[in-house]
Protein backbone atom coordinates (compact mmCIF):
# COMPACT_ATOMS: atom_id res chain seq x y z
CA UNK A 1 0.00 0.00 0.00
CA UNK A 2 2.92 2.33 1.34
CA UNK A 3 4.55 1.14 -2.26
CA UNK A 4 2.34 2.45 -4.44
CA UNK A 5 1.33 5.27 -2.94
CA UNK A 6 4.93 6.34 -3.02
CA UNK A 7 4.80 5.34 -6.47
CA UNK A 8 1.89 7.81 -7.05
CA UNK A 9 3.38 10.32 -5.35
CA UNK A 10 6.37 10.24 -7.46
CA UNK A 11 5.29 10.04 -10.72
CA UNK A 12 2.70 13.19 -9.57
CA UNK A 13 5.93 15.39 -8.96
CA UNK A 14 7.27 14.10 -12.10
CA UNK A 15 4.71 15.50 -13.94
CA UNK A 16 4.33 19.00 -12.39
CA UNK A 17 7.85 19.57 -12.58
CA UNK A 18 8.02 18.11 -16.32
CA UNK A 19 4.73 20.71 -16.68
CA UNK A 20 6.48 23.90 -15.23
CA UNK A 21 9.47 23.55 -17.21
CA UNK A 22 7.25 23.14 -19.87
CA UNK A 23 5.66 26.10 -19.14
CA UNK A 24 8.41 28.07 -18.98
CA UNK A 25 10.01 26.91 -22.49
CA UNK A 26 6.90 27.73 -24.10
CA UNK A 27 6.92 31.34 -22.16
CA UNK A 28 10.11 31.71 -24.36
CA UNK A 29 9.01 31.10 -27.49
CA UNK A 30 6.19 33.66 -26.74
CA UNK A 31 8.46 36.36 -25.60
CA UNK A 32 10.83 35.80 -28.17
CA UNK A 33 8.57 36.21 -30.97
CA UNK A 34 6.23 39.31 -29.42
CA UNK A 35 10.14 40.97 -28.42
CA UNK A 36 11.92 39.69 -32.01
CA UNK A 37 10.03 38.58 -33.95
CA UNK A 38 10.68 38.86 -37.62
CA UNK A 39 7.73 36.95 -39.27
CA UNK A 40 5.72 40.33 -39.75
CA UNK A 41 8.23 42.23 -42.01
CA UNK A 42 9.09 38.90 -43.97
CA UNK A 43 5.33 38.67 -44.88
CA UNK A 44 5.49 42.71 -45.76
CA UNK A 45 8.59 41.85 -48.00
CA UNK A 46 6.70 39.00 -49.46
CA UNK A 47 3.45 40.96 -50.22
CA UNK A 48 4.84 43.83 -51.62
CA UNK A 49 8.20 43.12 -52.99
CA UNK A 50 7.09 39.91 -54.61
CA UNK A 51 2.96 40.07 -54.59
CA UNK A 52 1.15 36.97 -56.20
CA UNK A 53 2.59 33.94 -56.35
CA UNK A 54 0.19 31.97 -58.83
CA UNK A 55 1.97 28.24 -59.77
CA UNK A 56 3.84 28.75 -63.19
CA UNK A 57 4.21 32.59 -62.52
CA UNK A 58 6.99 35.16 -62.43
CA UNK A 59 6.06 36.06 -58.87
CA UNK A 60 6.01 32.65 -57.85
CA UNK A 61 9.57 31.67 -59.45
CA UNK A 62 10.45 35.25 -57.54
CA UNK A 63 9.13 33.41 -54.03
CA UNK A 64 11.10 30.75 -54.28
CA UNK A 65 14.34 32.80 -54.99
CA UNK A 66 13.53 34.46 -51.91
CA UNK A 67 12.16 32.60 -49.56
CA UNK A 68 15.73 29.90 -49.81
CA UNK A 69 17.64 33.31 -49.34
CA UNK A 70 15.52 33.82 -46.16
CA UNK A 71 16.20 30.84 -44.93
CA UNK A 72 19.67 30.20 -45.68
CA UNK A 73 20.21 33.97 -43.50
CA UNK A 74 18.94 32.50 -40.42
CA UNK A 75 21.74 29.66 -40.11
CA UNK A 76 19.32 26.69 -40.45
CA UNK A 77 21.08 23.23 -40.51
CA UNK A 78 19.75 22.30 -44.17
CA UNK A 79 18.10 24.74 -46.75
CA UNK A 80 17.20 22.86 -50.35
CA UNK A 81 14.60 23.33 -52.80
CA UNK A 82 12.82 20.45 -54.19
CA UNK A 83 11.95 20.39 -57.57
CA UNK A 84 8.25 19.82 -59.02
CA UNK A 85 6.00 19.96 -62.03
CA UNK A 86 3.08 22.30 -61.73
CA UNK A 87 0.33 23.36 -63.53
CA UNK A 88 1.01 27.07 -65.39
CA UNK A 89 -2.35 29.44 -65.17
CA UNK A 90 -2.88 32.25 -66.77
CA UNK A 91 -5.87 34.23 -66.31
CA UNK A 92 -5.44 36.85 -69.29
CA UNK A 93 -7.18 39.75 -69.91
CA UNK A 94 -9.56 41.54 -67.59
CA UNK A 95 -13.00 39.89 -67.10
CA UNK A 96 -16.09 41.24 -68.16
CA UNK A 97 -19.38 40.24 -66.84
CA UNK A 98 -23.15 41.88 -67.92
CA UNK A 99 -26.75 41.52 -66.94
CA UNK A 100 -28.89 42.30 -70.10
CA UNK A 101 -32.30 43.21 -69.10
CA UNK A 102 -33.60 44.04 -72.38
CA UNK A 103 -31.48 47.01 -73.92
CA UNK A 104 -29.92 47.59 -71.00
CA UNK A 105 -26.46 46.27 -69.86
CA UNK A 106 -25.35 46.27 -66.23
CA UNK A 107 -21.66 45.38 -65.59
CA UNK A 108 -21.22 42.80 -62.95
CA UNK A 109 -18.06 41.68 -61.26
CA UNK A 110 -16.66 38.91 -62.11
CA UNK A 111 -13.24 37.34 -61.54
CA UNK A 112 -12.61 33.70 -64.27
CA UNK A 113 -12.62 30.32 -61.41
CA UNK A 114 -8.90 28.83 -60.98
CA UNK A 115 -8.24 26.45 -64.45
CA UNK A 116 -11.56 27.44 -66.32
CA UNK A 117 -11.16 27.53 -69.98
CA UNK A 118 -11.71 30.92 -71.78
CA UNK A 119 -14.79 32.30 -73.58
CA UNK A 120 -15.05 32.68 -77.23
CA UNK A 121 -13.27 35.83 -78.45
CA UNK A 122 -16.01 37.69 -78.47
CA UNK A 123 -17.75 36.59 -75.20
CA UNK A 124 -20.82 34.40 -74.29
CA UNK A 125 -24.55 35.75 -74.32
CA UNK A 126 -27.10 33.64 -72.82
CA UNK A 127 -30.30 33.05 -71.13
CA UNK A 128 -29.51 31.72 -67.49
CA UNK A 129 -31.16 29.33 -65.46
CA UNK A 130 -30.33 29.57 -61.75
CA UNK A 131 -29.57 26.55 -59.46
CA UNK A 132 -28.91 26.33 -55.99
CA UNK A 133 -27.44 23.08 -55.34
CA UNK A 134 -25.88 20.35 -58.01
CA UNK A 135 -28.79 18.44 -57.32
CA UNK A 136 -31.36 21.24 -58.05
CA UNK A 137 -29.26 21.47 -61.60
CA UNK A 138 -29.51 17.23 -62.00
CA UNK A 139 -33.38 17.39 -61.20
CA UNK A 140 -33.39 20.10 -64.35
CA UNK A 141 -31.92 17.74 -66.51
CA UNK A 142 -30.58 18.83 -70.27
CA UNK A 143 -33.99 19.67 -71.40
CA UNK A 144 -33.63 22.77 -69.59
CA UNK A 145 -30.15 23.42 -69.26
CA UNK A 146 -29.12 22.80 -72.72
CA UNK A 147 -27.74 26.38 -74.44
CA UNK A 148 -28.18 28.47 -70.95
CA UNK A 149 -25.32 29.91 -68.92
CA UNK A 150 -25.88 28.26 -65.24
CA UNK A 151 -26.25 30.41 -62.42
CA UNK A 152 -25.09 28.58 -59.37
CA UNK A 153 -26.32 30.86 -56.46
CA UNK A 154 -26.56 28.38 -53.36
CA UNK A 155 -25.59 30.84 -50.38
CA UNK A 156 -23.06 30.63 -47.71
CA UNK A 157 -24.49 28.88 -44.77
CA UNK A 158 -24.14 31.40 -42.00
CA UNK A 159 -25.69 29.10 -39.36
CA UNK A 160 -21.88 27.63 -38.65
CA UNK A 161 -19.63 29.32 -35.66
CA UNK A 162 -16.45 27.65 -37.83
CA UNK A 163 -17.17 29.50 -40.82
CA UNK A 164 -14.39 27.14 -42.65
CA UNK A 165 -17.63 24.46 -42.34
CA UNK A 166 -20.00 26.85 -44.48
CA UNK A 167 -17.07 27.23 -46.94
CA UNK A 168 -17.15 23.31 -47.29
CA UNK A 169 -20.53 23.37 -47.76
CA UNK A 170 -21.08 25.76 -50.18
CA UNK A 171 -17.77 24.98 -51.86
CA UNK A 172 -18.92 21.97 -53.73
CA UNK A 173 -21.16 24.36 -56.38
CA UNK A 174 -17.63 25.94 -57.43
CA UNK A 175 -15.70 22.62 -57.41
CA UNK A 176 -17.88 20.42 -59.58
CA UNK A 177 -20.88 23.16 -60.77
CA UNK A 178 -19.41 24.01 -63.76
CA UNK A 179 -18.36 20.54 -64.84
CA UNK A 180 -21.87 19.00 -64.05
CA UNK A 181 -23.38 21.77 -65.88
CA UNK A 182 -21.48 20.95 -69.04
CA UNK A 183 -22.86 17.81 -69.07
CA UNK A 184 -26.26 18.75 -69.50
CA UNK A 185 -25.16 21.06 -72.48
CA UNK A 186 -24.85 24.60 -70.71
CA UNK A 187 -22.36 26.81 -72.58
CA UNK A 188 -21.08 28.66 -69.41
CA UNK A 189 -21.32 29.03 -65.44
CA UNK A 190 -21.17 31.51 -63.28
CA UNK A 191 -20.95 30.79 -59.80
CA UNK A 192 -21.43 33.19 -56.37
CA UNK A 193 -18.76 34.23 -54.49
CA UNK A 194 -17.88 31.75 -51.50
CA UNK A 195 -17.93 34.26 -49.04
CA UNK A 196 -20.39 34.76 -45.59
CA UNK A 197 -19.81 38.67 -46.82
CA UNK A 198 -21.74 40.95 -48.86
CA UNK A 199 -19.64 42.68 -51.14
CA UNK A 200 -18.63 43.53 -54.84
CA UNK A 201 -15.68 41.60 -54.54
CA UNK A 202 -15.67 38.57 -56.68
CA UNK A 203 -13.70 35.72 -55.08
CA UNK A 204 -12.11 33.38 -57.37
CA UNK A 205 -10.61 29.45 -56.59
CA UNK A 206 -10.49 26.07 -57.93
CA UNK A 207 -12.70 24.46 -60.44
CA UNK A 208 -12.35 20.84 -60.99
CA UNK A 209 -13.57 19.53 -64.66
CA UNK A 210 -14.72 15.96 -65.31
CA UNK A 211 -12.20 13.49 -66.67
CA UNK A 212 -13.04 13.24 -70.26
CA UNK A 213 -16.02 15.67 -70.23
CA UNK A 214 -16.82 19.04 -72.03
CA UNK A 215 -15.31 22.08 -70.25
CA UNK A 216 -17.35 24.97 -70.06
CA UNK A 217 -15.53 28.59 -69.29
CA UNK A 218 -16.65 29.12 -65.63
CA UNK A 219 -16.06 32.54 -63.32
CA UNK A 220 -17.08 33.82 -59.49
CA UNK A 221 -19.16 36.75 -59.13
CA UNK A 222 -19.70 39.01 -56.12
CA UNK A 223 -22.94 37.91 -54.06
CA UNK A 224 -24.35 41.49 -54.43
CA UNK A 225 -24.54 41.31 -57.68
CA UNK A 226 -25.29 37.65 -57.22
CA UNK A 227 -28.46 39.11 -55.07
CA UNK A 228 -29.05 41.61 -58.05
CA UNK A 229 -29.03 38.69 -60.68
CA UNK A 230 -31.20 36.61 -58.76
CA UNK A 231 -33.86 39.18 -58.12
CA UNK A 232 -33.86 40.37 -61.41
CA UNK A 233 -34.73 37.08 -62.59
CA UNK A 234 -37.46 36.65 -60.23
CA UNK A 235 -39.26 39.68 -60.88
CA UNK A 236 -38.96 39.63 -64.61
CA UNK A 237 -39.89 37.40 -67.47
CA UNK A 238 -36.85 35.14 -67.75
CA UNK A 239 -36.01 35.32 -71.85
CA UNK A 240 -35.61 39.28 -71.16
CA UNK A 241 -32.90 38.30 -68.55
CA UNK A 242 -29.50 37.43 -70.44
CA UNK A 243 -25.78 37.35 -68.71
CA UNK A 244 -22.88 38.05 -70.77
CA UNK A 245 -19.39 37.46 -70.19
CA UNK A 246 -15.54 37.28 -71.79
CA UNK A 247 -12.73 36.03 -70.46
CA UNK A 248 -9.27 35.02 -71.84
CA UNK A 249 -7.36 32.56 -69.15
CA UNK A 250 -5.91 29.44 -70.21
CA UNK A 251 -4.00 26.57 -69.50
CA UNK A 252 -0.03 26.51 -70.56
CA UNK A 253 2.28 23.05 -70.13
CA UNK A 254 3.29 22.99 -66.96
CA UNK A 255 6.72 24.58 -65.28
CA UNK A 256 8.88 23.07 -62.69
CA UNK A 257 9.15 25.23 -59.33
CA UNK A 258 10.06 24.14 -55.95
CA UNK A 259 9.14 23.24 -52.40
CA UNK A 260 10.93 25.04 -50.21
CA UNK A 261 12.38 23.26 -47.42
CA UNK A 262 14.78 24.46 -44.12
CA UNK A 263 15.46 21.95 -41.98
CA UNK A 264 16.56 22.02 -37.84
CA UNK A 265 18.45 18.57 -36.93
CA UNK A 266 17.31 16.60 -33.92
CA UNK A 267 19.99 15.82 -31.39
CA UNK A 268 18.81 12.32 -30.91
CA UNK A 269 16.28 11.15 -33.90
CA UNK A 270 17.76 13.49 -36.92
CA UNK A 271 15.79 10.76 -39.64
CA UNK A 272 12.28 11.58 -37.46
CA UNK A 273 10.60 14.46 -38.32
CA UNK A 274 7.87 17.18 -37.09
CA UNK A 275 6.69 18.86 -39.93
CA UNK A 276 5.47 22.49 -40.65
CA UNK A 277 4.30 24.28 -42.83
CA UNK A 278 2.20 26.35 -45.37
CA UNK A 279 1.82 27.23 -49.23
CA UNK A 280 3.63 29.59 -50.54
CA UNK A 281 1.86 30.14 -54.27
CA UNK A 282 -1.64 32.27 -54.03
CA UNK A 283 -4.20 33.44 -56.43
CA UNK A 284 -3.11 36.04 -58.43
CA UNK A 285 -6.20 39.01 -57.53
CA UNK A 286 -3.92 40.59 -54.78
CA UNK A 287 -0.90 39.83 -52.49
CA UNK A 288 -1.47 36.15 -51.37
CA UNK A 289 -1.26 37.63 -47.30
CA UNK A 290 -3.58 35.48 -45.42
CA UNK A 291 -4.04 32.90 -47.94
CA UNK A 292 -1.18 31.75 -47.34
CA UNK A 293 1.75 34.26 -46.57
CA UNK A 294 1.13 34.00 -43.10
CA UNK A 295 0.98 30.26 -42.87
CA UNK A 296 4.76 30.26 -44.59
CA UNK A 297 6.03 33.24 -42.46
CA UNK A 298 4.60 31.47 -39.97
CA UNK A 299 6.17 28.01 -40.25
CA UNK A 300 9.44 29.51 -40.77
CA UNK A 301 9.22 31.75 -37.85
CA UNK A 302 9.22 28.23 -36.10
CA UNK A 303 12.65 27.59 -36.99
CA UNK A 304 14.03 30.66 -36.41
CA UNK A 305 12.42 30.92 -32.79
CA UNK A 306 13.79 27.50 -32.04
CA UNK A 307 17.28 28.11 -33.03
CA UNK A 308 17.27 32.35 -31.61
CA UNK A 309 16.12 30.18 -28.04
CA UNK A 310 18.72 28.31 -27.70
CA UNK A 311 16.11 24.98 -27.50
CA UNK A 312 17.70 21.81 -29.32
CA UNK A 313 15.01 19.35 -30.76
CA UNK A 314 15.09 15.11 -29.87
CA UNK A 315 14.01 15.08 -33.81
CA UNK A 316 14.31 17.10 -36.85
CA UNK A 317 12.07 20.23 -37.21
CA UNK A 318 11.24 21.02 -40.70
CA UNK A 319 9.61 23.91 -42.26
CA UNK A 320 8.26 23.27 -45.90
CA UNK A 321 6.94 25.99 -48.11
CA UNK A 322 5.06 24.08 -50.45
CA UNK A 323 4.50 25.09 -53.98
CA UNK A 324 0.95 24.98 -55.63
CA UNK A 325 -1.72 24.14 -52.96
CA UNK A 326 -4.65 26.03 -55.14
CA UNK A 327 -4.64 24.75 -58.33
CA UNK A 328 -2.94 21.05 -58.28
CA UNK A 329 -1.49 20.14 -55.22
CA UNK A 330 1.28 18.93 -56.51
CA UNK A 331 4.04 20.20 -54.12
CA UNK A 332 2.37 17.92 -51.08
CA UNK A 333 2.38 15.40 -53.22
CA UNK A 334 6.01 15.64 -54.11
CA UNK A 335 7.12 16.16 -50.17
CA UNK A 336 5.20 13.29 -49.44
CA UNK A 337 6.51 11.12 -52.64
CA UNK A 338 10.48 11.95 -51.69
CA UNK A 339 9.61 11.19 -47.60
CA UNK A 340 8.28 7.95 -48.19
CA UNK A 341 11.61 7.18 -51.08
CA UNK A 342 14.14 8.31 -48.14
CA UNK A 343 12.27 6.31 -45.79
CA UNK A 344 11.71 9.09 -43.65
CA UNK A 345 9.85 9.00 -40.30
CA UNK A 346 7.11 11.21 -39.48
CA UNK A 347 5.82 11.74 -36.48
CA UNK A 348 3.80 14.95 -36.87
CA UNK A 349 3.05 17.19 -39.43
CA UNK A 350 1.40 20.88 -38.61
CA UNK A 351 -0.53 23.05 -42.10
CA UNK A 352 -1.26 26.71 -41.11
CA UNK A 353 -3.29 27.47 -44.11
CA UNK A 354 -6.60 29.19 -41.83
CA UNK A 355 -5.12 32.42 -42.01
CA UNK A 356 -3.08 34.64 -39.47
CA UNK A 357 -5.90 35.67 -37.17
CA UNK A 358 -6.03 35.36 -33.49
CA UNK A 359 -4.72 31.56 -32.44
CA UNK A 360 -7.49 29.35 -30.96
CA UNK A 361 -6.28 25.99 -31.24
CA UNK A 362 -5.41 23.13 -33.50
CA UNK A 363 -7.22 19.90 -35.02
CA UNK A 364 -6.22 16.63 -34.87
CA UNK A 365 -7.26 14.57 -37.68
CA UNK A 366 -8.79 10.71 -37.30
CA UNK A 367 -8.03 11.60 -33.34
CA UNK A 368 -10.42 9.46 -31.19
CA UNK A 369 -11.84 10.51 -28.41
CA UNK A 370 -9.33 8.96 -25.98
CA UNK A 371 -6.34 10.66 -27.22
CA UNK A 372 -8.02 14.26 -27.66
CA UNK A 373 -8.83 13.32 -23.68
CA UNK A 374 -5.74 12.59 -22.53
CA UNK A 375 -4.31 15.63 -24.77
CA UNK A 376 -6.64 18.08 -22.93
CA UNK A 377 -5.82 16.77 -19.67
CA UNK A 378 -1.75 16.99 -19.89
CA UNK A 379 -1.54 19.93 -22.64
CA UNK A 380 -4.67 22.64 -22.33
CA UNK A 381 -3.17 23.92 -19.09
CA UNK A 382 -0.02 24.63 -20.90
CA UNK A 383 -1.96 26.83 -23.96
CA UNK A 384 -4.68 28.17 -21.72
CA UNK A 385 -2.52 31.08 -20.81
CA UNK A 386 -2.40 32.11 -24.29
CA UNK A 387 -6.41 31.73 -25.20
CA UNK A 388 -4.61 28.94 -27.95
CA UNK A 389 -6.33 25.38 -25.99
CA UNK A 390 -9.43 24.54 -28.28
CA UNK A 391 -7.48 21.11 -29.06
CA UNK A 392 -10.18 19.29 -30.84
CA UNK A 393 -10.69 16.73 -33.96
CA UNK A 394 -10.93 18.18 -37.24
CA UNK A 395 -9.17 18.53 -40.48
CA UNK A 396 -5.24 19.40 -41.17
CA UNK A 397 -4.20 20.53 -44.44
CA UNK A 398 -4.06 19.81 -48.63
CA UNK A 399 -0.46 19.90 -48.48
CA UNK A 400 -0.04 17.41 -46.19
CA UNK A 401 -2.59 15.28 -46.45
CA UNK A 402 -0.65 13.21 -48.58
CA UNK A 403 2.04 12.01 -45.64
CA UNK A 404 -0.90 10.21 -44.55
CA UNK A 405 -0.77 7.73 -47.18
CA UNK A 406 2.45 6.98 -47.30
CA UNK A 407 2.93 6.88 -43.34
CA UNK A 408 -0.72 6.11 -41.68
CA UNK A 409 0.54 6.41 -38.19
CA UNK A 410 1.70 10.28 -38.88
CA UNK A 411 -0.65 12.89 -36.49
CA UNK A 412 -2.04 15.50 -39.09
CA UNK A 413 -2.88 18.56 -37.40
CA UNK A 414 -4.28 21.75 -38.34
CA UNK A 415 -3.18 25.27 -36.88
CA UNK A 416 -7.18 27.30 -36.43
CA UNK A 417 -6.94 30.59 -35.89
CA UNK A 418 -10.49 32.59 -35.47
CA UNK A 419 -12.61 32.03 -38.75
CA UNK A 420 -14.55 35.06 -38.46
CA UNK A 421 -12.73 37.44 -40.78
CA UNK A 422 -10.76 35.12 -43.36
CA UNK A 423 -13.48 34.09 -46.06
CA UNK A 424 -14.33 38.13 -46.44
CA UNK A 425 -11.01 38.35 -47.93
CA UNK A 426 -10.17 35.03 -49.37
CA UNK A 427 -9.24 34.78 -52.65
CA UNK A 428 -10.20 38.50 -53.77
CA UNK A 429 -8.46 41.47 -54.28
CA UNK A 430 -8.49 42.46 -50.59
CA UNK A 431 -6.19 40.00 -49.59
CA UNK A 432 -3.58 42.22 -48.63
CA UNK A 433 -0.79 42.61 -46.12
CA UNK A 434 -2.47 45.66 -44.86
CA UNK A 435 -5.90 43.39 -43.70
CA UNK A 436 -2.95 41.15 -41.20
CA UNK A 437 -2.75 42.28 -37.89
CA UNK A 438 1.27 42.01 -36.41
CA UNK A 439 0.49 40.76 -32.97
CA UNK A 440 -2.10 38.26 -34.49
CA UNK A 441 0.25 37.38 -36.76
CA UNK A 442 3.03 36.65 -33.80
CA UNK A 443 1.08 35.15 -31.47
CA UNK A 444 -0.01 32.15 -33.90
CA UNK A 445 4.13 31.73 -34.76
CA UNK A 446 4.24 31.21 -30.94
CA UNK A 447 1.85 29.01 -30.67
CA UNK A 448 2.59 26.55 -33.16
CA UNK A 449 6.16 26.84 -32.04
CA UNK A 450 4.73 25.32 -28.52
CA UNK A 451 3.20 22.51 -30.41
CA UNK A 452 6.12 21.72 -32.18
CA UNK A 453 8.02 21.44 -28.74
CA UNK A 454 5.54 19.56 -27.08
CA UNK A 455 5.32 17.02 -29.88
CA UNK A 456 8.94 17.00 -30.02
CA UNK A 457 9.31 16.56 -25.89
CA UNK A 458 6.86 14.30 -25.24
CA UNK A 459 5.48 12.49 -28.72
CA UNK A 460 1.88 11.84 -29.47
CA UNK A 461 1.15 8.67 -27.20
CA UNK A 462 -0.30 9.59 -23.91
Amino acid sequence: MKKTFLLSFVLLVTTLASQAQDSLQIRKFYDEVLVNGQCYENLRYLCKKIGQRLSGSAGAAKSVEWSKKLMDGYGFDKVYLQEVMVPHWVRGDKEQGYIIDGKNKIAVPIAALGMSVGTPAAGITANIVEVRSIKELDALGESVIKGKIVFFNGPFDQRFIETGAGYGAAGVQRFAGPSAAAKYGAVGAIVRSITPALDDYPHTGGTVYAEGGRKIPAAAISTLAANKLSNMLRLRKLPLIKFYFKQSCQTLPDVKSYNVIGEIKGIENPNKFITVGGHLDSWDLAEGAHDDGTGVMQSVEVLRIIKATGYKPKNSIRAVFFMNEENGHKGGLKYAEVAAANKEEHIAAIETDEGGFTPRGFSFEGASASFLKDLNKKWKPLFEPYEADRLIAGGSGTDIGPLKETRPSIMLIGFRPDSQRYFDIHHTPNDVFENVNKRELELGAAAITALVYLIDQHGLTF
